[in-house]
């Protein structure tokens, strides 16, 4: 019998993908615009669905090996360790699919927004603020979920957020407004190289508006991103967003006409209603009877779908690369082993002031803190296979026998107006019943994660009491899910009593008459029962106790990802928390022999009483090895090798508006910060330190002057694609380890602009890593394309106020100085490019 070209893996994927159009009915083209697409028997088609979630390991799905978060991913500053990661998450939901065929192959993820602001609710989920760090980085991310086989894709990533999308506030109905300027120097070259090397399949639209129009329907932005590829390229929607352009951006007057204008935009796929396709295939079908689609603008749009449907090998039966992967291939013992080496990778040391580390291998520690005890996940983690702690890490280094813990949690009672103190029985329900005294049903470890917000531990269970149950529940073993039930906020009375808020339902917290079951059912603050706090264990004792017995302490402190900054809530403000701070005060002054140890999501500003801790080291969430990793680095069996990809403001006025996108008039991210005192950060971008003591002694370029390249419309990647073409400087810098440990150094160079120009204040061109053994000189080489260089021009025909893609990018000449060093503010080595040519 003959095979349908369609089924035929030895044509090329769009042949195929038109046969394959040419054979579906009208009615099952319009099927395929959905999310959710359906069986199609008599030509093979399974079920499908777009949308695997695959940020730092596989999320949502059950078991599977968590990474750290990609913010800490960035900070190896390692496109090669990163591919790495990328490999074994494709593994893993290739595994995942072995098991449920209905597991996509096509994965959301990377996310490449640039991290402009570090307010923003999912600042852990993107990789830097610089756009072509971000990229590279992505292209490396991508290129390992993609695989290696020359035809057959091992998963179809899809990049997140198309396009400005930087602030969780409103974030359906807030415009990103952006200059020409913005968007060709700042937001599209973070998309653009994973497009370009052909390892990103598709691109998820944002639900913010850009430039008053919505993401979703930004046509020549899209028809932009299409150019830089001659592969297909399908977009498809976030979440409901096709409802938000008609109902919260108010861009088209029904849902027929705004799925139609969503299909002529470029966007190929609906996520709406959930798993529900009927409605899309209803108001497609509208749109087509009224005049305001064409068939054609919907095979356009399925021929995509289809070409990323085919590319991950669905129609190829036995050949089929990848059909060897098992639903076993999950937590092997060489994925326990990378997640290990990328969280060390990934740890920064910020501050050693003192030479505290490494901790030497005798002694004992004390570790201290809400998270020594803890790993804590985010909403795109998926279920670590197990957990190794801060403290579990240190136990391993230093035996278990020389560490204490203390979590630095206050331990009370709480006593309702009645007398009787909250209880949490034995099934876990919280009521206040017989309890006059204090007995150990009655404890609440109340652990202040700042802005207000208070989890409650029971004593008696160890799980955090929740109030998403009626009536309330000490059941939940961590923060978590989409609409958190874990977290409170107290009001202290004028009395000194507690009332209780509870955040996930913004009801009260009261105790019901007779009953005595507690419930999350009060409307305001006259509802609410009023607590007598008792505290029967100050946690700051316990932390200074702890840490007065060791001869060190490790200070654990940070974010959970669930709180005060996450998806659809931006962070109430930059500061490291008023009770953290006071866990560091108790511990160091207890035993100045202390390390800050900072884990969280984004950057802090370190205010007063911490802001001159000698010893700082910070990780992301590092996921499963989380205190593997950071005792590895710590102890000093693994050298430091991280380094910021995200400048920490010393105060919050240096990260500016977290509404305005112009970030050169904002004078804000490393690129546009003052060169003076008011611009030097608390750490810089590509800030880390090692263990030892590197000096820069040199730096010679490998021409002294170039003409100015061609206009052009993008910026060449940090790697150049011709390291031998035109137009590509080497920078050679000479660096040294003068101290007695072996060094990881990453030698980053930098332009600083040329006077006369609008050049940032300072631009990274390209970065090298170096192990220098103790005592070793060595020259660096980093080459870079002069085209980095490049601003933007605009111009327009005709006199013709020129539009956002109205021009090119363009060298001006002038002389630039060129520096290098070990972070964007430290750079003593210094030379000249003379760029000679038209200034346009």
């Amino acid at each position: 019998m003959d095979v349908p070209p369609f089924r035929d893996p030895a044509l090329p994927v769009s042949a195929r993908a038109r046969d394959l159009l040419d054979s579906l009915t009208p009615e099952e083209r319009l099927a395929m615009l959905h999310q959710h697409q359906p069986v199609i028997d008599r030509l093979g088609l399974g079920a499908f669905h777009t949308g695997a979630e695959a940020l730092h390991g596989v999320a949502w799905l059950g078991r599977a090996t968590v990474f750290p978060q990609p913010v800490g991913l960035a900070a190896t500053w390692d496109p090669e360790l990163v591919r790495r990661v990328g490999e074994i998450v494709s593994t893993e939901v290739r595994a995942k699919h072995a098991a449920d065929p209905s597991v996509s192959l096509n994965v959301w993820a990377p996310v490449v927004n640039t991290l402009r602001h570090p307010a923003w609710g999912r600042n852990e989920e993107g990789y830097s603020e610089d756009p072509h760090l971000t990229a590279h980085l992505a292209t490396a991310y991508c290129r390992g979920l993609r695989g290696d086989h020359e035809r057959v894709w091992k998963t179809t990533p899809t990049l997140k957020h198309f396009l400005a999308y930087n602030n969780e506030t409103d974030r359906s109905s807030t415009s990103s407004n952006l200059t020409p300027v913005t968007l060709h120097e700042e937001e599209l070259p973070a998309f653009r190289e994973p497009i370009e090397q052909g390892v990103a399949a598709g691109v998820m639209p944002a639900y913010n508006q850009v430039n008053g129009t919505p993401a979703h329907l930004q046509t020549e932005l899209f028809a932009e991103l299409r150019s830089w590829t001659d592969d297909s390229v399908a977009l498809v929607s976030d979440a409901a967003a096709p409802m938000f352009v008609v109902k919260v951006q108010r861009a088209a007057a029904d849902r027929a006409s705004g799925n139609a204008a969503l299909v002529r935009a470029g966007v190929d796929s609906f996520t709406d209603d959930d798993a529900d396709s009927a409605p899309t295939i209803q108001r497609l079908q509208e749109a087509l009877d009224r005049g305001l689609l064409t068939m054609a603008e919907v095979d356009r749009s399925v021929l995509r779908m289809l070409e990323l449907r085919l590319r991950s090998g669905e129609l190829d039966g036995d050949a089929d690369p990848y059909s060897g992967i098992t639903a076993d291939d999950i937590d092997l013992p060489e994925h326990r082993a990378l997640a290990r080496e990328a969280t060390a990778r990934s740890v920064v040391v910020l501050r050693n002031s003192e030479g505290l580390l490494p901790l030497p291998a005798t002694g004992s520690v004390a570790v201290v803190g809400p998270l020594a005890e803890a790993v804590l996940t985010d909403w795109y983690s998926g279920t670590p296979p197990y957990a190794v702690t801060p403290a579990d890490g240190l136990r391993a280094a230093f035996g278990a026998d020389r560490v204490v813990v203390a979590d630095g949690a206050d331990v009370v009672a709480l006593r309702a107006a009645n007398g009787r103190y909250v209880s949490v029985t034995e099934d876990g329900t919280a009521v206040v019943a017989d309890s006059v005294e204090a007995g150990k049903g009655t404890h609440l470890s109340v652990t202040d994660w700042g802005g207000g917000v208070l989890t409650l531990r029971s004593g008696a269970s160890g799980r955090l009491l929740t109030g998403g149950a009626y009536p309330m529940r000490a059941d939940a073993e961590r923060v978590g899910g989409w609409e958190v039930q874990e977290s409170f906020r107290k009001h202290v009375h004028a009395d000194g009593s507690w009332s209780l808020l509870h955040l996930g339902s913004g009801r009260w917290v009261r105790v019901q008459r007779d009953t005595g079951l507690v419930c999350a059912e009060g409307h305001t603050l006259a509802d609410a029962e009023r607590f007598t706090a008792r505290v029967l264990e100050s946690g700051a004792a316990l932390v200074a106790q702890a840490a007065a017995s060791c001869d060190a302490v490790v200070v654990a402190v940070g974010n959970d990802p669930h709180l005060n900054g996450r998806e659809t809530q931006d962070r109430p403000d930059l500061w490291l928390p008023d009770a953290a701070v006071e866990t560091w005060r108790a511990a160091v002054e207890a035993n100045p022999r202390a390390v800050l140890t900072i884990v969280s999501s984004y950057p802090y500003v370190l205010g007063p009483g911490v802001d001159d801790a000698p010893t700082v080291v910070w990780s992301s969430h590092g996921g499963q090895e989380l205190g593997h990793g950071l005792a590895d680095v710590l102890t000093g069996a693994v050298e430091p090798t991280g380094r910021l990809a995200q400048t920490w403001p010393a105060r919050p006025e240096q990260a500016g508006d977290l509404f305005d996108y112009d970030t050169r008039r904002q004078q804000v991210t490393y690129r546009h910060l003052p060169a003076d005192e008011a611009g030097v950060p608390a750490f810089a971008f590509g800030h880390g330190l090692t263990y030892s003591s590197v000096s820069y002694d040199g730096l010679s370029l490998s021409a002294a002057e170039v003409a100015a390249p061609a206009p052009t419309r993008d910026h060449p990647p940090l790697t150049p694609r011709d390291p031998a073409g035109q137009g590509v400087v080497t920078a050679t810098v000479t660096v040294r380890n003068a101290g007695a440990r072996p060094a990881e150094e990453l030698v980053q160079v930098y332009s600083l602009g040329a006077s006369g120009t609008d050049s940032p204040v300072r631009l990274l061109l390209g970065y090298r890593r170096v192990r220098l053994e103790p005592g070793e000189t060595a020259s660096v080489a980093v080459p870079f394309d002069t085209a980095r260089l490049a601003l933007w021009h605009a111009a327009a025909a005709s006199g013709a106020a020129p539009g956002l893609l109205d021009g090119d990018l363009r060298v001006p000449a002038g002389a630039y100085a060129v520096a290098a060093g070990a972070s964007s503010v430290s750079l003593p080595v210094r030379g000249e490019l003379t760029v000679t040519g038209p200034t346009g």
